[in-house]
């Protein structure tokens, strides 16, 4: 029997999917979670594609949202936009 290497993208087919992962980093996740989790859906989606939405280099967006990477502000929020994303802020209460 031969396995694959699980990969988040492969399953990211779908806004909904999408929004959900997301979310649920944005819920439990911290910031390295986050720049990865974006990194993943711009993979599902195409860094090409991406690229082109940002105007960006697809080796600067593998770079910025690799592991480990911090990229600026401006450059997740381009790419949120170009993913079809973006960040609405709730109340928590205590």
């Amino acid at each position: 029997m031969t396995t694959s290497k699980f990969d988040i993208a492969d399953y990211l087919d779908s806004e909904e999917m999408v929004a959900e992962y997301l979310n649920t980093v944005l819920e439990e996740g911290d910031s390295s979670d986050l720049v990865i989790a974006i990194g993943h859906i711009a993979k599902a989606i195409g860094m090409t594609k991406i690229a082109e939405r940002t105007g960006m280099s697809r080796p600067s967006l593998y770079k910025a949202f690799s592991e480990g990477a911090k990229p600026q502000f401006e450059t997740i929020m381009k790419v949120l936009k170009a993913i079809g994303g973006q960040i609405n802020v709730k109340p928590v209460l205590p």
